[in-house]
């Protein structure tokens, strides 16, 4: 069997990944381009590819069994393009680091440790106990609303429980668990995010969330509110959260999943066509939220095994568009 990981993002899930496979493959590294020798040939003669991009300008993977994208998100594959014997499979494994990155920054908020100690550092004692204002807030405290409550909302509400926040949860589907204490459905938006003092949006990009959250629901949302993206950032309006974010409307926003990312063209570049690395209430981070040793190890055994199921003849984990034929 040739499996074949195609471009820069596929190829961090190479190291170790032969290990594994439960039987001999011929595992092969493609460049991003299929410009090197031969590459065009083993794509399109694949038994499993393993990418996040698929569109009109690459050749197809015509003999593909399994097209596995090491991601949750395959908003970047063109399933038009695929064979009708190909079927479709995602990875998650992220949402463990994820809800650790949100409840880190949440926790930067409340404990203000590289302030305090930048502080002390020039004699300084803003933050000294018993001084007058110098309480802080406690996460504890605070209700957050959860839209999305798919593999990252779980994690996260089982680790905000834990610090004794209340919950609330938006979903396109009902949501029945212990750990939310109110629920509200996705065409109620707008209610839903005026009932939390953050907002954590982890929805996937389809057609459906695609500028989701615009200047409406952002109007709902509490002056003090903070809004933290690790779904997709066209899920919310560009130009509305920038608006928002620039008159204060909101009071911040935690911004992991972007605009515009970098490409083999142009391999630095601005996250956004607004301009929001000028605003003071933003923190800005490079899709980095899921992105942890623990991430990639949890992937990688979950494309081995698919393949491993493909090998037997077995039903697929995590299909997103099963074989047709």
């Amino acid at each position: 069997m040739k499996v074949v990981f195609h471009g820069a993002n596929a190829a961090c899930f190479l190291p170790g990944f032969a290990d594994l496979l439960s039987a001999q493959c011929h595992v092969i590294a493609l460049s991003e381009t299929l410009a090197g020798p031969g590459e065009v040939e083993h794509y399109q003669t694949a038994d499993v590819v393993i990418g996040i991009r698929l569109d009109a300008s690459m050749p197809r993977p015509t003999q593909a069994r399994l097209f596995h994208a090491p991601a949750a998100g395959t908003d970047g594959i063109n399933t038009a393009l695929l064979a009708d014997a190909t079927a479709l499979c995602n990875c998650f494994g992220h949402e463990h680091a994820i809800a650790e990155y949100v409840l880190g920054a949440l926790l930067t908020r409340h404990v203000p440790l590289a302030a305090a100690d930048a502080e002390l550092r020039q004699q300084r004692w803003q933050w000294f106990a018993g001084r007058p204002g110098a309480t802080r807030t406690e996460l504890g405290s605070q209700t957050i609303g959860l839209l999305g409550f798919g593999h990252i909302g779980k994690a996260l509400a089982h680790r905000a429980r834990a610090f004794g926040m209340r919950i609330h949860a938006c979903n396109r589907s009902p949501v029945d668990s212990p750990l939310v204490d109110r629920f509200w459905a996705l065409g109620a938006l707008e209610p839903f995010m005026g009932s939390a003092d953050v907002i954590v949006v982890s929805l996937p990009l389809v057609p459906a969330t695609r500028g989701l959250i615009g200047a409406r629901a952002l109007a709902t949302m509490r002056p003090d509110a903070l809004l933290i993206n690790v779904g997709r950032g066209p899920v919310i309006d560009e130009q509305a959260l920038f608006d928002a974010l620039s008159t204060r409307r909101i009071g911040g926003a935690v911004i992991d999943t972007w605009y515009r990312y970098p490409t083999e063209r142009e391999p630095e570049c601005r996250p956004a066509t607004c301009d929001f690395e000028s605003l003071d209430n933003v923190l800005m981070t490079p899709h980095m939220s899921g992105w942890t040793e623990g991430t990639v190890r949890r992937r990688q055994q979950t494309m081995a095994d698919n393949i491993a199921r493909l090998l037997a003849r077995q039903p697929l984990q995590n299909v997103v568009r099963p074989a047709i034929a």
